[in-house]
C-alpha cells in the first residue's frame, strides 16, 4: 500500500472483525479477550500509549517505511552478469513479520486500523505469501510475531497468549508447507521464568529456531538481572534471541520524539522519528552496548544475539565504540568491546538493500556472522532478493550470507 489515510489513526468504536477469512485461525485465540482488555468501560477504545505504538510500528516496521511520507522503491528491473551468475542462490530469509487477528484486535487503534493491518498481508501465513516467496526465489522465511507481540500482557494472560500464538504458528503454517517456514517463539517477557519455560517448550516440542523481543519491557531492558532466567535458557538451549526494536517509554518519548512548534500537529510523525525513521536503531544499538558493558556475555559467553537492518547503526559508530568503550572498560570486562560484536552477535540485512551499508558493515563484521532477511511484508521480497544477487561479492561469500549462515545458527537447510 503506497499511501495510509491519516483517518485511519483516529480513536474510535472497535469492530469484532469476522472470522470467515482468518488465516490458520484454528486455535481460536481468544479475541474477545483481547478485546476486553483493549477496551474502557464505555466500550470505546482505551487510546493507550502503546496501542498507538503499535499503530505506528505497522505503519512503519523496520522496513524505513512511513504512514506519512512513503519511500518508492520497485525491484530492479536490470540484471547485470553477476545476478547470471547467482541467479540459483538459495535464500533464508531470517526476519519476516506476521500478525493474527487476535494480536491485531489486541495492538490495533480501531478497526480502520485493524483492516490496515490486514492489507499488508501480515496474516496471510497461505498461498499468497508462498507465491511471493516463490516469485522471489525466497526458500525459507523465520517467521515472528508483529511487535510487540504480548510483551505488554502481563500474568497468566500474557503467557497464555505467547503459548497459543506459538502453538497456531507450529500447528497451522509450519505444518501446512514443511520445509518453507521456521519461526522465532513469541515469549510472555512480563513474567520471565514463563518466558524460559515458553522457549524450551517451543524449541524441542515444535522446532522453533529462537525467540524474538521487542525493545523494553517495561522500564527495562534484556540486561537486566530479571531476565537472566531468559538468557540463561537460551544458552542452554543453543538458540538466539533476535533483538528488535520497540518503541520508548513515555517519558523518553516525550523528551526525545516529540515535536512541538506553532501550526505542527502530526502526531504520526513523532511516532515515526521514535521509530523506524531513526530512534528504532539508535534503541537497539544501546540495548546491544549495555548487555555488553553490564557484562551479561561474561556471565553467559555462549549466548547469540541478532540484529538487524544492517547492524542498527553499528558499523557507522564502530570505531568510536571500540576505542572510547574499549578504554573505559579496560579491566572490567573479559574481552575487548569488539570482540564481543564478532562472538556474541548475529547481523542481518533486513529492509536495506544497499550495497554501500553491506560494504561498511563487512568491513568491521566477518561475512561468517551476516545473514540475509528482507522484513516482509513491510519490505519488497523481489527486491531484497534482486538486489543481493547483483551484489559484488564472491560466490562463496554470497552464499554464506544467503543461507549457509543461518543454516549453521538456527539448525534448519535448504
Amino acid at each position: 500500500m503506497d499511501r495510509v489515510d491519516k483517518r485511519r489513526l483516529s480513536t474510535g468504536k472497535r469492530e469484532v472483525i469476522p472470522r470467515d477469512t482468518a488465516v490458520f485461525d484454528e486455535h481460536a485465540l481468544l479475541m474477545n479477550l483481547a478485546l476486553s482488555m483493549s477496551e474502557n468501560h464505555s466500550g470505546t477504545i482505551a487510546m493507550r500509549r502503546r496501542n498507538f505504538l503499535g499503530a505506528a510500528a505497522a505503519l512503519g516496521v523496520g522496513a524505513g517505511l512511513s504512514a506519512c511520507t512513503p519511500r518508492s522503491g520497485e525491484p530492479a528491473t536490470d540484471m547485470p552478469d553477476i545476478s547470471l551468475r547467482d541467479r540459483d542462490l538459495p535464500f533464508i530469509a531470517t526476519e519476516e513479520t506476521y500478525t493474527t487477528r487476535e494480536l491485531i484486535v489486541l495492538n490495533a487503534i480501531n478497526a480502520d486500523h485493524a483492516e490496515y493491518l490486514e492489507d499488508t498481508g501480515l496474516a496471510d501465513l497461505g498461498a499468497g505469501r508462498i507465491g511471493a516467496m516463490d516469485e522471489a526465489g525466497v526458500d525459507v522465511q523465520i517467521l515472528s510475531a508483529h511487535t510487540p507481540g504480548v510483551q505488554d500482557l502481563a500474568g497468566q494472560q500474557g503467557n497464555d497468549f505467547a503459548y497459543r500464538l506459538n502453538k497456531m504458528i507450529a500447528d497451522g503454517p509450519m505444518t501446512a508447507y514443511p520445509g518453507r517456514y521456521a519461526a522465532y517463539a513469541t515469549l510472555p517477557l512480563q513474567d520471565p521464568e514463563a518466558s524460559a519455560d515458553e522457549l524450551e517448550r517451543a524449541v524441542r516440542e515444535d522446532g522453533f529456531v529462537g525467540a524474538m523481543t521487542n525493545g523494553f519491557v517495561g522500564r527495562k531492558f534484556l540486561d537486566h538481572r530479571d531476565f537472566e532466567p531468559v538468557l540463561a535458557r537460551a544458552q542452554a538451549l543453543d538458540v538466539p534471541i533476535y533483538l528488535h526494536p520497540g518503541y520508548p517509554p513515555t517519558e523518553v518519548f516525550d523528551i526525545y520524539y516529540r515535536i512541538e512548534r506553532a501550526g505542527y500537529n502530526d502526531e504520526c510523525q513523532d511516532y515515526i522519528f521514535s521509530g523506524s525513521g531513526y530512534g528504532w536503531h539508535q534503541e537497539v544499538l544501546t540495548q546491544c552496548l549495555r548487555l555488553i558493558m553490564t557484562g551479561v556475555f561474561d556471565r553467559f559467553p555462549r549466548l547469540q544475539m541478532i540484529i538487524g537492518h544492517m547492524g542498527e547503526g553499528l558499523p557507522f559508530y564502530y570505531e568510536r565504540i571500540v576505542e572510547d568503550l574499549g578504554e573505559s572498560t579496560a579491566g572490567s570486562l573479559n574481552r575487548p568491546v569488539g570482540q564481543y560484536f564478532s562472538d556474541n552477535f548475529w547481523y542481518t540485512t533486513s529492509a536495506f538493500f544497499q550495497d554501500e551499508l553491506l560494504q561498511l558493515l563487512l568491513k568491521y563484521i566477518s561475512a561468517d556472522r551476516v545473514m540475509f532477511a528482507i522484513d516482509y511484508p513491510f519490505a519488497n521480497m523481489k527486491e531484497g532478493t534482486d538486489w543481493f544477487r547483483a551484489v559484488d561479492l564472491p560466490r562463496e561469500t554470497k552464499e554464506k550470507i544467503a543461507f549457509r549462515n543461518a543454516e549453521k545458527l538456527l539448525g534448519i537447510t535448504v
